[in-house]
C-alpha cells in the first residue's frame, strides 16, 4: 500500500469509530435518558481515547489526533449528561 492509501485507511477507520458515538449522543440529547449508559465504561473509554490522542500528538498523526479529539468531545458530553441526569 502507498502512504496515501495507508493514511486514507486510517482516516476511514477514524471517521467510523469516532462517529459511532453520535447515535448515542443524539438519543441522550432527545430523551435525556442515560439509565442504560455505563458511567464506568465511558470513563475507561475516555481515558483510553485521551492516551490515543497523546500518542497521535507525539507521532504527529492527523488521523489519530482528529479522531480521538472528536471522540473525546462526544464521550465527555455523554459523561456530563450521565452525571446530570443520573
Amino acid at each position: 500500500m502507498t502512504d496515501f492509501q495507508i493514511e486514507l485507511l486510517g482516516l476511514c477507520a477514524a471517521f467510523l469509530t469516532t462517529f459511532g458515538f453520535l447515535p448515542q449522543a443524539i438519543k441522550i440529547f432527545k430523551t435525556k435518558d442515560t439509565s442504560g449508559i455505563s458511567l464506568s465504561m465511558y470513563v475507561a473509554l475516555i481515558t483510553g481515547v485521551t492516551l490515543w490522542l497523546a500518542y497521535g500528538i507525539l507521532l504527529e498523526r492527523p488521523a489519530i489526533i482528529l479522531a480521538n479529539a472528536v471522540s473525546m468531545l462526544f464521550q465527555l458530553w455523554i459523561i456530563v449528561m450521565k452525571l446530570k441526569h443520573h
